[in-house]
C-alpha cells in the first residue's frame, strides 16, 4: 500500500481482516500497521477509530485495538410513553412544535454515488479554496493564544472585518460572530419574537428558515415575491392583518427564485416595517456569490438603517466551505445585548481557531483572487445550466436568470406532481428540489430549483439536465 492510500481503504481492509481474529482478540499495533501499509500514524488511528464507531473493534488507550466482543440480541426498549411527553403541551401551544427537516437534510446528506447533486447548497470542493484554508488554519494554529478563549462577540478584527463589508457606520462594537448563518438566523429569530407569534417570511423562501421558524413554535405568514423582490402592498398588508414584528427577506439573489430587491423598494420596506414597530432580519447570504456580470451590487438593506429596524445577517460558510461555519449578526440599538444574550447561552462562542483561519484567509492575497475564480466559474455554470435546460426541457419555463448565487427556479407546467418528477429523476440519478419545500402554505404552482454550485462542472450539468429530461418524459 501506497502512502496516498486512504483511509477508507485502509479501513475496508482492516474491516476484511477481522475474521482472522476471535472476538477480544488483539489486533496488530499501530506501528505494525504503519510499517505494513506504508501509512502515516494518522490514517491508522482514523481507520481504528472509523472501525471502533461501527462497532467492530474496541480500542484501549496503551493496550491497543481488539475485536469488539460479538453483542447479544438486545431486548427491545418501550418507547410509547415519548408519544404522550412530547405532545402534553399541546392543548396549551399554539404552534405544534414538531419540525420537518426533511428539506434541510436533503441538502446536507451525502446522495449515493453517481448521483449529480442538483440539490446542494454549497459550492463544489472544486470551487473551495481548500489550499487557502488549509493554510489559514496553519497560521492560525501558531498564533499567541489561539487556542485560548476568544471574546464572547468574536475577535475584534473579524468583527470590524464584518462591519466594514455591511457599510453604512456600522461598527465592530455592533457585530457578533456566530457559527453559521443558520445558527445566526435562529438566534435573531428567538430575540425577536415569542412563541406563537407570526413572522413574515418571503413566498417562496429558505427552507430552513421555515424550520426555524416552527422550531422556535413561531408561525410563519408568507408574502409573494417577484423578479423585483418582495411587494410592498402585500408586505404592508400582512403587518396590518396580522400584527407581525417581524419579516424576514432576502434582498440580494433570494432563495430560491433569485430575486434581487428594486432599488424603488428598499425604502419603501423600510418604511412599512418602521411603521409597524417591526424589525427586518436581512439574510444576506450570497453577496459573494455574485457572478462575473453581476454588475455593482446593491449595499446591504442594513447600510441604508441608522434606525435600527435592520438585524443584518452575513457569512463565508458559501463562499468556503460548508465546514467553514463563520458568520455575522450586525444590529444596532438594544436589541443588540438581547441578541448577544441568546448567542452566549446558545454556544458561548465560535471556537477561537476557526475565528483567527477566518481572519488569515479573508487578509491573504488569495482571498480576491478565489472570489474572482468562483464569479467565473458560477457564471459559466449558469449559463451551461440554462442554456441546457432550454434545450432539452422546453416545456419547462425559466422566467428570471440571476446573475448571482447558484440555482435556478424553474415553473413546471400546470397540474405537474412535481414530487413524482424529483423522486423520477432520482431514480435516473440526478437529485432535485420540489419548489413545494419553499413555501410556508400551499404553493401557487408546481416548481422545480436546480443548483449548478454543488456539481464538477459544466458537463456534469449537461449530463445532469439530459437525465432529468429522461425523468421528465417518464412523467408525462
Amino acid at each position: 500500500m501506497q502512502q496516498r492510500s486512504s483511509v477508507a481503504e485502509l479501513a475496508q481492509i482492516l474491516r476484511e481482516e477481522l475474521e482472522r481474529y476471535s472476538p477480544g482478540g488483539k489486533l496488530p499495533s499501530s506501528r505494525e500497521l504503519v510499517d505494513r501499509f506504508r501509512v502515516s500514524p494518522v490514517t491508522v488511528s482514523r481507520a481504528l477509530a472509523r472501525l471502533a464507531a461501527e462497532g467492530l473493534v474496541v480500542t484501549r488507550p496503551g493496550a491497543g485495538a481488539f475485536r469488539a466482543e460479538a453483542p447479544g440480541p438486545a431486548a427491545p426498549g418501550d418507547t410509547s410513553w415519548q408519544e404522550v411527553a412530547l405532545s402534553a403541551d399541546a392543548t396549551a401551544d399554539p404552534v405544534p412544535r414538531s419540525v420537518d427537516a426533511s428539506a434541510v437534510f436533503s441538502t446536507l446528506d451525502t446522495p449515493p454515488d453517481g448521483v449529480i447533486e442538483f440539490n446542494n447548497g454549497y459550492l463544489h470542493t472544486s470551487l473551495q479554496p481548500e489550499r487557502a484554508m488549509a493554510a489559514a488554519l496553519a497560521r492560525a494554529g501558531r498564533r499567541p493564544g489561539a487556542w485560548s478563549r476568544p471574546p464572547v462577540d468574536g475577535l475584534p478584527e473579524l468583527r470590524d472585518w464584518f462591519a466594514r463589508g455591511i457599510g453604512g457606520g456600522i461598527t465592530a462594537a455592533e457585530v457578533l460572530i456566530t457559527a453559521g448563518g443558520q445558527s445566526a438566523l435562529t438566534t435573531a429569530l428567538r430575540a425577536l419574537a415569542p412563541p406563537g407569534a407570526p413572522v413574515l417570511v418571503e413566498s417562496p423562501t429558505y427552507p430552513g428558515l421555515l424550520a426555524i421558524a416552527r422550531a422556535a413554535g413561531l408561525r410563519p405568514v408568507p408574502v409573494p415575491v417577484d423578479p423585483d423582490g418582495v411587494r410592498p402592498e402585500l408586505l404592508a398588508a400582512a403587518f396590518r392583518a396580522t400584527g407581525a414584528r417581524l419579516f424576514v427577506c432576502q434582498p440580494l439573489f433570494q432563495n430560491p427564485t433569485g430575486a434581487v430587491l428594486a432599488t424603488g423598494r428598499r425604502g419603501e420596506v423600510l418604511r412599512i416595517a418602521r411603521e409597524a414597530g417591526a424589525f427586518v432580519v436581512e439574510d444576506d447570504f450570497v453577496r459573494r456569490l455574485a457572478h462575473a456580470d453581476a454588475g455593482v451590487l446593491l449595499p446591504p438593506l442594513a447600510s441604508d438603517d441608522p434606525d435600527g429596524v435592520v438585524v443584518h445577517v452575513c457569512s463565508l460558510t458559501k463562499a468556503t466551505s460548508p465546514s467553514f461555519r463563520v458568520s455575522a449578526l450586525a444590529a444596532r440599538g438594544p436589541v443588540l445585548e438581547r441578541l448577544r444574550a441568546i448567542q452566549v447561552v446558545d454556544q458561548f462562542f465560535v471556537p477561537r481557531p476557526l475565528q483567527e483561519a477566518a481572519v488569515e484567509l479573508v487578509g491573504s492575497p488569495g482571498w480576491v483572487r478565489h472570489l474572482r475564480f468562483v464569479a467565473g466559474e458560477l457564471k459559466a455554470r449558469r449559463q451551461a445550466m440554462a442554456a441546457e435546460v432550454g434545450l432539452r426541457l422546453p416545456g419547462l419555463a425559466l422566467p428570471y436568470v440571476p446573475a448571482g448565487g447558484y440555482h435556478l427556479w424553474l415553473r413546471l407546467p400546470d397540474g405537474t406532481d412535481e414530487l413524482a418528477l424529483a423522486a423520477g429523476a432520482l431514480r435516473a440519478s440526478v437529485a432535485v428540489s420540489p419548489g413545494r419545500l419553499y413555501f410556508g402554505a400551499e404553493p401557487p404552482a408546481p416548481y422545480l430549483r436546480l443548483s449548478y454550485a454543488g456539481v464538477a462542472g459544466v458537463g456534469e450539468i449537461a449530463e445532469g439536465v439530459r437525465r432529468l429530461a429522461s425523468a421528465w418524459e417518464g412523467l408525462k
